[in-house]
């Protein structure tokens, strides 16, 4: 119950109410207090200039950008209150989806007319952020178990029902949760000075698994106790596994990317590669062109070089046959 109530205030008062309220109210006092500093600051001013300003002077009055670090540390201390401790307030995701609607509206207002534009970065996913998402989201599995298992009465009420009851049912459930304690055996000074009942009180009855002072171990753990323990370790472990399984079940069934998202980026990529092949095709036309216009000629030449041979080899023939008839003559 104290859980409960300090997770009430948490989600109501402070994630509803007082994070709301400095999301938007703390740029804003921000934003004055820079006007203000500039104002009292000494210098020239044009007075036509002051009386309408530029769109980038009044950029320039606006908060600067500081990252999306405070953001992404409320949604995590969020998550956390809301999966930790859920099976103590079960209204707790309400009041975050509640919170969470405002605070998109807020946001989008505190960005687009209290901080200066970001500068956009490409990035692939959250980040960090995520693993330490999904490590809460691990051990709030744990938690949540403990606290069924130990706080709440649903074992001790199964473990009853299924092992000591007589008829199956939970008639005689609270005389099995009490022990007894010889009133006798109270230290001096702490017992009651007045008693309500009539006739003397020989024993009392209080809420634990113990043995009673008759037993050969009084006031020891009884087997009932052992048998309770064993049985919330056992559910813890079971919870566990079952809850992991089905996340994992989960998310294998519901793909990050949707089946016709997945399609349409294979046909980009498909559609991609012909078009880098028919590229590379095009650039090995254009390099096998010259290389086939320099084989071309070279085969011209080596045909037209025996039609030459015979004329040159004839030419000084009949030069030396002139000249031989001449020598002759």
């Amino acid at each position: 119950m104290e859980l409960c109530i300090q997770l009430s205030i948490i989600m109501l008062g402070k994630q509803l109410i007082q994070n709301n309220i400095f999301e938007i109210g703390v740029p804003k006092l921000k934003k004055l207090f820079r006007k203000l500093k500039d104002e009292t600051e000494p210098g020239e001013t044009d007075s036509a200039h002051s009386k309408h300003p530029e769109q980038w002077d009044l950029d320039y009055s606006l908060e600067p950008y500081t990252g999306l670090t405070p953001e992404y540390m409320e949604m995590i201390i969020q998550f956390g209150f809301v999966t930790l401790f859920v099976a103590s307030f079960p209204l707790a995701p309400v009041f975050a989806l509640l919170n969470n609607v405002i605070e998109v509206r807020l946001d989008a207002k505190k960005f687009v007319t209290e901080l200066r534009r970001p500068d956009a970065v490409r990035t692939k996913d959250i980040g960090i952020w995520f693993d330490i998402l999904s490590g809460i989201g691990k051990f709030s599995v744990i938690s949540n178990a403990f606290v069924i298992a130990v706080t709440s009465d649903f074992i001790p009420r199964l473990v009853y029902q299924y092992a000591y009851s007589h008829n199956g049912t939970l008639h005689g459930f609270v005389n099995h949760t009490l022990s007894f304690f010889n009133v006798s055996q109270l230290k001096e000074g702490t017992q009651p000075e007045n008693s309500q009942f009539d006739q003397e009180v020989q024993f009392c009855r209080f809420k634990d698994y113990r043995e009673p002072p008759w037993a050969p171990n009084p006031y020891e753990f009884s087997k009932q106790y052992w048998a309770i323990l064993s049985a919330r370790l056992a559910f813890v472990i079971i919870f566990q596994n079952l809850v992991m399984f089905l996340s994992v079940l989960v998310d294998w069934m519901i793909p990050d990317i949707p089946t016709d998202i997945s399609d349409q980026i294979k046909k980009e990529k498909g559609l991609l590669v012909d078009f880098f092949l028919k590229e590379e095709h095009e650039k090995l036309k254009l390099t096998d062109e010259p290389a086939q216009r320099s084989l071309g000629g070279g085969r011209r030449s080596r045909s037209r070089a025996p039609s030459w041979a015979p004329s040159s080899q004839s030419q000084p023939g009949s030069i030396a046959s002139s000249g031989s008839q001449h020598t002759n003559v």
